[in-house]
């Protein structure tokens, strides 16, 4: 058994241990950090992983807090947007109401092909001088914050002979494990949330050129460009939603993610069977799937995906990462920027720990920041499933839910403050009152949702039942702009009151979305909870909608 000793070990060298490792080495170049990895060789284009999507704080994160610019606009495909068609039972794409961007909005994402971005950490990190051992399976973790903690891993020599026990000592351990939850398991740390969801999903070695699925030339005109096919495609449908994300390296990711009582996974968790569920509730997709049935690469599922982690921080040096710790949901893919908001607090961790600060109020501080994230875009999830197929009341929630999002988390993580224990506790109150809109307006969609449901069985339908017509995020000014503004550049004073103009557009919009579930379903001015708005919420939300 050999035996090395570490600043930081980091257990799996994929996306999160990787990012990681570039981060800190950026941080503090003068850190000695060691990554195991159990995969031998490089990562397969293509590779057999869901989150090829990125939104704008895991973009942003990508992009400019670890240099990756050059590398993402010129190995991997600019993203066009989220994109939303309420297709259920349709064969044309161009005769229901589509939800997009028909321009691309200021601030940039990408479609990550996670096997090639991989490759180039595991080579950028090892350029700055990260050891990176690959085929390394951890068999014990012996936790030791004075002596330093062990890991025993067994991996094979260079010349590929039977594998060898070898034992490491590390300062700090962070478990980027994925499902293996290393520590997690470890520690007894695992949290359900209540969120039951499914998905499947696989690789085709081809472009799903989702922009020739229409005859209608004024529906391919549309978008400028004319590029669908770059979009995050959601085509939707109650209790489910298909994605199409298009690779760079040519292949086309689709999956199905659903929740577990309305669409259980026994129906759909064999490629055939996943066919056969396509061709009954999207056979606009299913009619070119079918074609292209001898370029399947893989296929795979996840029962119950969604998942919780009682703690990820400790002042006693661990920590846990990426989907070690927590995982939600793939909708609006906020993987990659759980994965951003872990790792830098774990980079400021380390940061302080080094300066001989105490470890006790930043680890508990950042750790309690980091569930509130998780908790808020919980919310997100929980119970909204049966909205997805509805086109008047989704659209509505994707709207609420973006503005939510670049209005207070990226506006957070863009300007640098998620570790800015003052700033936050300065805003505690306007972050708080957002934070409660947003609990408040998801509970509204989905009695809204409940309701419209109830007025479609008596044979009524609303006077804009999924029309042919695409619903233009660009063309909403404020949205666009919102946008933008994710990349200013503000000063102590800006961001203040950056924070501020949000939860008020926030506030005027849920006014404005209360008001048009009232006019929609009347009877929910008596069912809407009592208790669910502090009193002054309640009021102010009423005077709007009014």
């Amino acid at each position: 058994m050999s035996d090395s000793s570490h600043d930081v070990l980091i257990l799996g060298g994929g996306l999160s241990g990787l990012t990681l490792a570039l981060q800190l080495k950026q941080a503090m170049p003068e850190l000695d950090i060691k990554v195991l990895e159990r995969r031998v060789g490089p990562a397969p284009l293509a590779a057999h992983k869901v989150g090829e999507s990125s939104v704008e704080i895991g973009a942003h994160y990508f992009s400019e807090t670890l240099g990756l610019k050059d590398h993402l606009d010129s190995a991997h495909l600019r993203k066009f947007g989220f994109r939303f068609f309420f297709s259920e039972g349709e064969r044309d794409l161009s005769s229901v109401t589509e939800l997009g961007a028909s321009r691309y909005l200021s601030t940039p994402s990408w479609q990550i092909d996670r096997g090639i971005f991989e490759n180039h950490l595991a080579e950028e990190v090892t350029r700055q001088g990260v050891q990176l051992a690959a085929g390394a399976a951890v068999k014990r973790i012996d936790l030791d914050e004075s002596q330093g903690h062990h890991v025993e891993f067994e991996a094979q020599d260079a010349q590929g002979g039977a594998p060898q026990r070898q034992t490491i000592r590390a300062k700090w351990i962070v478990d980027a494990s994925g499902r293996a939850s290393l520590l997690k398991r470890k520690l007894g740390l695992a949290q359900g949330n209540g969120h039951h969801a499914n998905a499947v999903w696989f690789r085709l070695n081809t472009r799903l050129d989702i922009d020739n699925w229409a005859d209608d030339p004024q529906w391919r005109q549309r978008c400028d460009p004319a590029a669908r096919w770059m979009s995050t495609n959601h085509l939707c449908g109650a209790g489910y939603w298909l994605w199409l994300i298009p690779l760079s390296s040519g292949a086309h990711s689709v999956g199905i993610v659903a929740d577990a009582d309305m669409h259980p996974l026994e129906g759909m968790d064999t490629f055939d069977k996943a066919m056969a569920w396509i061709a009954q509730h999207q056979p606009c997709v299913h009619e070119v799937l079918e074609s292209q049935r001898d370029t399947l690469m893989d296929f795979a599922y996840f029962r119950d995906f969604s998942h919780g982690c009682k703690q990820v921080f400790s002042p006693q040096r661990w920590a846990i990462t990426g989907d070690a710790g927590m995982f939600l949901d793939p909708f609006y893919s906020p993987g990659s920027d759980f994965i951003a908001i872990s790792n830098t607090y774990i980079t400021k961790l380390i940061q302080h720990d080094r300066a001989g600060e105490s470890l006790r109020m930043p680890s508990l501080f950042y750790g309690e920041v980091l569930q509130s994230f998780y908790q808020s875009t919980l919310t997100l999830y929980e119970g909204q499933y049966p909205l997805f197929g509805s086109p008047r009341v989704m659209p509505i929630k994707v709207l609420w839910d973006y503005t939510y999002y670049w209005g207070v988390l990226c506006l957070l993580f863009f300007q640098d403050r998620l570790t800015d224990r003052a700033a936050i506790l300065e805003l505690h109150e306007p972050l708080m009152r957002a934070r409660t809109l947003n609990v408040a307006i998801q509970t509204l969609l989905r009695q809204w949702g409940q309701g419209t449901d109830a007025h479609a069985a008596t044979g009524a339908s609303l006077r804009d039942d999924n029309p042919a017509c695409m619903l233009d995020q660009a063309s909403l000014p404020w949205f666009a702009e919102l946008n933008a503004g994710l990349r200013d550049k503000l000063d102590d004073a800006g961001f203040r009151q950056r924070a501020r103009d949000n939860v008020a557009k926030l506030e005027q919009l849920a006014g404005e979305i209360l008001g048009q579930a009232l006019r929609d379903v009347p009877s929910l001015r008596t069912q809407l909870p009592d208790g669910l708005l502090p009193a002054e919420t309640r009021e102010l939300l009423f005077k709007m909608a009014a």
